[in-house]
């Protein structure tokens, strides 16, 4: 690696710098010196080889994981794409130099530069040079890309390549984190696309820089990754202990049951479980009493964001807000966690649950002179009341949270003739719900039964996952299950979550359909936040505008990975703090009979 020229750290909240840099922080100091060795979340003398098998869900139609149509194969972005810095797992929001050896950030906050390490090369040995980055930016940026790069980045001028090592990235305007989440970007070769549409390369292996190579796959089935070789960056701190199998094979099932039974069979090796009863009844067995597999929960500290069922705002039916407060009372959490869920969820309570950015009591101080300025566009239980997702535990029960609910659609229009709710036009009051998932209609049968009794028909269907995404981007649901991941520095991906300009942008993770202007200037205020601090506060306070709109119907979260896991693996004693468990499986694990 490019030796580094100076140790010094840029905090982005306080640009007083154009010097180079290896590491860089969201406003605080890197934990890891330039010098270091390996994170140490992994084992820097992991043995390299052997193999691990794992499950894909559904299908894919494509090796082109940055479209908007079609499904990308599962590993793509994950063991062949890799970005001009590497995010470490064990701190909020810091990077280390991957594809580029230095970054600086210019004092006027317009500009961050990126020096390309010479070292760097694609899968094809080619070198990763600043025009291939600049075409991976230009690529991503245009229409044909999904368009979520396009909002993610929307505060980025241009890429100017400055020679064939040095890439500048110009801003609109000063936004802390932008330089952070250019350095995230996944680079590529301009070979892999040639004079094709970027859209149209959907067939074509990748050439990308990562460690991992496509061996073979069959489409819609089954796809197969082989270590690399010639891998440029294996022996640098931030590939040290990491990507220690030979060989990554992802096995596609369109069941999650079927593939449990599968998993059990040794079909494949690793299986991570979201299903609360499949955990609590389905992983035992005599493989698991003997300790071929092996069941264990890893703890996590995850922003769990917030997972819920969201009412898709562009349907007349959800707009008036003392409907969706009304819908939201007939859903009996308590129920659900203790006949179904074993008693292994929390309540989503936040937007930004399970972390210090989730709002709580009164808004006071900072925050209420923060949200002051919005007041007349508020309703005044944002200053008054506590918001809460409703509750069966006494003194409340279903009983009394349905005869709330019927008042509320009673002053909305809605009255039950006939033994259906219904509005002065006769309109019924019935809506679909669309799953991909077949294991959340357990969930959402006493759900049904609570809304016949407001005289409301609700319909649940199942369908493939390539007609689910479909239906997702293009906005064609009524009400869907949604998990609104948060990081632990959320920023400008807040953009595309809730902001009224990615309401109508197809593909955008704007599923409600957020029209909100105290929003919008609410997410500017956390995007352009100074300190850790004005983050926090703003943060909290769109929290709160948000909870107060009644979007969604919380669901739950829990503060562990469940996993099980034929036992043929080592891996790290230590874990890191921020993580996804797949990910960090194939990251950091190794096959305990690798020889070397």
């Amino acid at each position: 690696m490019k030796k580094i020229i100076l140790m010094m750290i840029i905090n982005i909240f306080s640009i007083t710098t154009v010097q180079a840099s290896y590491s860089i922080a969201l406003g605080y100091q890197p934990k890891y010196a330039d010098s270091f060795q390996a994170f140490d979340y992994v084992n820097p003398n992991a043995p390299k080889g052997g193999k691990v098998s794992i499950h894909g869900f559904g299908s894919f139609d494509s090796l082109n994981p940055f479209l908007l149509k079609g499904l990308s194969a599962s590993g793509l972005s994950e063991l062949m794409f890799e970005s001009l810095m590497e995010q470490s797992l064990d701190e909020p929001f810091s990077q280390y130099g991957l594809l580029a050896d230095e970054v600086s950030l210019a004092k006027d906050g317009l500009s961050v530069t990126f020096h390309i390490n010479p070292k760097a090369r694609f899968s094809d040995g080619t070198n990763v040079t600043a025009d291939d980055v600049k075409f991976s930016f230009d690529q991503l940026m245009s229409q044909k890309a999904h368009p979520q790069y396009r909002i993610y980045w929307a505060d980025v001028k241009q890429a100017n390549v400055i020679d064939n090592e040095t890439i500048q990235f110009e801003f609109n305007k000063v936004n802390p984190e932008l330089h952070l989440i250019i350095g995230t970007m996944p680079v590529f070769s301009r070979q892999w696309i040639g004079t094709n549409d970027f859209d149209k390369v959907v067939d074509k292996a990748p050439i990308a820089s990562g460690p991992y190579l496509i061996k073979k796959y069959d489409l819609g089935k089954s796809i197969t990754y082989e270590y690399n070789p010639n891998y440029w960056a294996k022996d640098f701190a931030v590939r040290k202990g990491m990507f220690n199998f030979q060989q990554v094979n992802v096995v596609y099932y369109k069941d999650l049951t079927v593939a449990l039974e599968a998993f059990r069979a040794g079909e494949f090796d690793f299986f991570l479980e979201n299903h609360s009863k499949r955990w609590a009844r389905d992983h035992v067995g005599p493989k698991y009493d003997q300790g071929k597999i092996i069941k264990t929960e890893l703890n996590h500290q995850n922003n769990a964001g917030m997972q819920a069922f969201i009412f898709n705002l562009r349907k007349a039916l959800f707009q008036d807000i003392r409907v969706r407060q009304a819908l939201n009372l007939a859903f009996d959490f308590e129920w659900s966690n203790r006949q179904l869920f074993y008693g292994q969820y929390s309540r989503c309570y936040s937007y930004f649950s399970n972390s210090e950015l989730a709002s709580s009591g009164l808004p006071k101080g900072e925050e209420f002179a923060l949200l002051m300025p919005f007041k007349s566009q508020l309703p005044d239980k944002v200053f008054t009341q506590v918001w809460r997702a409703p509750s069966t535990k006494k003194p409340n029960s279903l009983r009394k949270n349905l005869r709330k609910a019927k008042k509320l659609l009673e002053q909305a229009g809605w009255n039950v003739k006939n033994g259906k709710l219904s509005n002065a036009q006769g309109k019924v009051f019935e809506f679909d719900f669309l799953l991909a998932q077949k294991g959340f209609e357990r969930i959402l049968a006493p759900f049904r039964k609570n809304l016949k009794k407001l005289g409301i028909t609700m319909n649940y269907r199942t369908v493939d996952t390539a007609l689910y995404q479909r239906r997702i981007d293009t906005f064609d649901y009524d009400m869907v299950v949604h998990r609104f991941g948060q990081s632990q520095s959320p920023g400008n991906e807040l953009i595309s979550k809730f902001h009224s300009s990615a309401a109508s942008q197809e593909g955008s993770d704007n599923l409600i359909g957020i029209q909100n202007p105290v929003v919008d200037a609410l997410i500017d205020k956390v995007v352009y936040a100074k300190s850790r601090q004005e983050l926090v506060v703003a943060t909290h306070a769109l929290d709160r505008v948000l909870l107060n709109g009644d979007y969604l119907i919380p669901n739950w979260y829990i503060g562990t990975h469940r996993i099980a896991y034929w036992n043929k693996f080592g891996f790290p004693k230590q874990l890191p703090l921020y993580y996804e468990a797949t990910s960090w499986m194939l990251r950091t694990w190794w096959d305990k009979s690798a020889k070397y």
